[in-house]
């Protein structure tokens, strides 16, 4: 088998439908296979799944994993020597991905590609960036500054704002919504960490990628359509607490530990975290 396409859901039934007909269409002459790990969805998704199609690998959790746990069962029930995750609101536009698998065959140094994502309004989709560091906090997507200067080298500089993205070129990460790797890369990590329940792990994933000297790049010949939280929406209030946690999680691992930056940096973060729950009201 040359692909698997692992495909996380949760509540996703009317995305899921576009995303798996997109890959019977523009995956056609490849040979690949797709696993569907459903995390206790309750809109009937399961039944879509087996009904409409029947070809998909189908993992039912009897209650909500996250997302690492579930990309990790699907790499053990899976058998492709590449290794797609893809979002359940994402849909391929186009035939690119044997382009994608062409080049990692091509650059054995390469362990994970990302795609060109795309908004649905057509614009790209920022869906690779650099590595964060304490300057992140500033300058990542949602921040103050780079809404109100988005035009700031700091900002540009983590989210590789300040380039048409019409190139192949390394990153430091990419989303996670659509990532391409080796296999060999996942069974050297061991997998995805599953104490990240959803967010930053592909961000993680990419820095012990690269630790192990794994390369990670940008490739713009294959792309896919992104509805940015067509599950998550569904329950803001927990997302906005995971996302935190992740953020936490991964500052602890990777961040020399510094009690006084430490505390500092705990407080503001869980802070924030409280203030963006208050303002939705979620």
């Amino acid at each position: 088998m040359t692909l698997s396409v692992i495909i996380v859901t949760f509540n996703s039934g009317p995305y899921l439908r576009r995303c798996l007909r997109s890959l019977e269409t523009n995956l056609a002459g490849l040979d690949w296979e797709a696993c569907v790990v459903d995390n206790a969805s309750q809109d009937g998704s399961l039944d879509q799944i087996q009904s409409e199609f029947p070809w998909v690998r189908l993992i039912a959790n009897s209650k909500n994993l996250g997302f690492a746990p579930a990309v990790n069962q699907g790499l053990r029930q899976t058998t492709g020597r590449y290794v797609l995750w893809l979002n359940p609101d994402a849909e391929l536009l186009d035939k690119g991905f044997g382009i994608l698998l062409r080049y990692l065959e091509e650059h054995p140094a390469v362990g994970i590609l990302g795609a060109q994502l795309k908004n649905p309004h057509g614009d790209r989709q920022l869906s690779c960036r650099s590595f964060p560091s304490y300057r992140t906090a500033f300058f990542h997507r949602y921040a103050l500054l780079s809404r109100l200067f988005p035009s700031n080298r700091w900002s540009r500089a983590y989210l590789h704002s300040d380039w048409s993205g019409d190139r192949i070129q390394e990153v430091d990460w990419v989303s996670g919504a659509c990532l391409l790797h080796r296999r060999e890369v996942s069974d050297h990590l061991e997998g995805v960490d599953e104490r990240f329940f959803m967010y930053c792990e592909d961000v993680d994933f990419c820095l012990r990628a690269k630790q192990k000297g794994w390369a990670t790049f940008y490739h713009p010949a294959a792309q896919v359509l992104h509805q940015i939280g067509g599950s998550t929406r569904q329950i803001r209030r927990r997302m906005t607490l995971e996302r935190h946690r992740s953020m936490w999680r991964y500052y602890r691992k990777h961040f020399r530990p510094n009690p006084l930056k430490d505390l500092f940096v705990g407080a503001v973060l869980w802070a924030r975290c409280g203030l963006i729950i208050l303002r939705r009201g979620d």
